[in-house]
């Protein structure tokens, strides 16, 4: 069962250290099974209650997990990139549509906002001991919430939609807790809730959002917390309707005390209207990320939520990186008070290459989605076959297996890049590679 390792100890605290030591330098690998407590107690001739204190620590520090009668395992290492290696590398010659990054001819210029904001920075320099949160820019994301439908909350700012998502999470939830995550979903959220000793439970997604009765299933088997994407979910391109957003309300009603957390992934280059779950849980949070509409690099969220969870995310910040630059921030406000960005404008571009693909894949008698944003999901019967011909073909993809935890197979198209051109040489690739094979699945 352990090979050749030992795990040695007297007290609780020891024997988990001693398991803990094993599993960082590798003598004991992820997935091995551990002994069952009364074994390891009779070996080490301690009693079975100080192998089950031992065994409960090391579950909360999210080393191993425990499936009732199956036994406890150590859990897989927390890799933050593990996903991200789920890659294409694109040869010189072939044409890439994996990354999912925007049209930078649709991103807005940022020279006048930062200087703007630097100006004002000379004038009053940001010192120790002030607001982590520009004045404008509160002021002016309350005012959009409210008009959105958004229940009134405190405001916060953080380095990007995941970097608010992992401080939620970390502020109601220990290693262990279930979270229920969109699948196809964002492999960097998988990735982060494993990171985070949390195990995530997949619900299925249509275009309208998560089905409600795959949360009620998640919430009543014990998750604790829920992500959903508002709009332009990645790589599906779903966006919560107001029918699906009344039924997922009434789902969540049922459940008070679940963690809710809402991306707006699609904030800046959707058109579609922002139908908030917020509110229908005691514990929330809904975030809006700039990275999109104005750019990966602007690194810059703000997040809204119930008092508490607002009150604790802040907390940790002050603990760490202190606050997110008021230059940033003052840069950003400028941008979205001025409309450097018009989303109807951003949105039709995307439609119109996004559309004329998906079209263009049904008339080969290939299915896909993609209803917002800038990526199209396409199912495919073999995910290794599909990405290895369409690279032949000279189109590089983004393997569904990013994306994916229990969903059938698929590969994503980001439509960023493509011109009009495009649309008819990558369909006929898209429709060859996905002929009929036998299936199997990439990575």
């Amino acid at each position: 069962m352990l090979g050749e390792y030992r795990i040695t100890g007297r007290r609780a605290a020891d024997i988990a250290a001693s398991v803990e030591r094993a599993v960082g330098d590798g003598g004991l690998e992820p997935g091995q099974l551990l002994p069952p407590m009364r074994e390891l107690a009779a070996r080490l001739g301690v009693n079975p209650n100080t192998v089950a204190a031992a065994y409960r620590t090391l579950r909360e520090r999210g080393v191993i997990e425990t499936a009732g009668r199956r036994g406890s395992r150590v859990r897989p290492k927390p890799a933050t990139t593990a996903r991200e290696l789920i890659r294409v590398d694109a040869p010189p010659g072939v044409r890439n549509v994996s990354k999912g990054n925007p049209d930078t001819q649709l991103l807005p210029p940022l020279a006048e906002a930062f200087a703007a904001a630097a100006a004002e920075g000379d004038a009053k320099p940001v010192l120790y001991g002030e607001g982590a949160v520009d004045p404008g820019l509160e002021r002016y994301v309350r005012l959009v919430f409210e008009a959105e439908g958004v229940p009134a909350g405190p405001v916060a700012v953080t380095s990007g939609a995941l970097d608010a998502i992992e401080r939620v999470l970390a502020a109601h939830l220990k290693p262990g807790d279930a979270v229920a995550v969109e699948d196809p979903g964002w492999g960097s959220l998988f990735d982060l809730v494993s990171a985070g000793g949390l195990r995530a439970v997949p619900v299925p997604v249509d275009d309208e959002g998560p089905l409600p009765a795959a949360v009620e299933r998640a919430l009543a088997e014990g998750a604790r917390a829920v992500v959903v994407t508002d709009r332009a979910q990645n790589p599906t391109g779903a966006a919560v309707s107001a029918p699906r957003a009344r039924a997922l309300r009434k789902v969540l009603a049922a459940h008070k005390e679940t963690l809710l957390i809402e991306d707006d992934h699609g904030h800046g280059i959707v058109d579609l209207p922002l139908h908030p779950l917020a509110g229908a849980t005691h514990r929330w949070a809904l975030v809006r990320s700039t990275a999109k509409a104005y750019g990966p690099d602007l690194r810059l969220a703000v997040l809204t939520g119930d008092p508490v969870t607002v009150d604790r995310v802040q907390g940790r910040q002050r603990l760490g990186p202190g606050w997110v630059s008021l230059l940033l921030q003052r840069a950003v406000v400028r941008l979205w008070e001025g409309g450097a960005v018009d989303p109807a404008v951003v949105a039709a571009s995307y439609a119109r290459r996004r559309d004329a693909l998906i079209a263009a894949l049904a008339e080969r008698g290939v299915p896909a989605r993609g209803r917002s944003g800038m990526n199209v999901w396409v199912p495919v019967p073999d995910e290794t076959g599909a990405v290895a011909r369409l690279l032949h073909a000279g189109w590089a993809v983004a393997p569904g297996a990013r994306f994916r935890l229990s969903a059938p197979p698929g590969v994503r198209v980001t439509v960023a890049a493509l011109t009009g051109e495009d649309i008819v040489p990558l369909a006929d690739a898209v429709a060859s590679a996905v002929g009929s094979v036998p299936a199997r699945r990439y990575g």
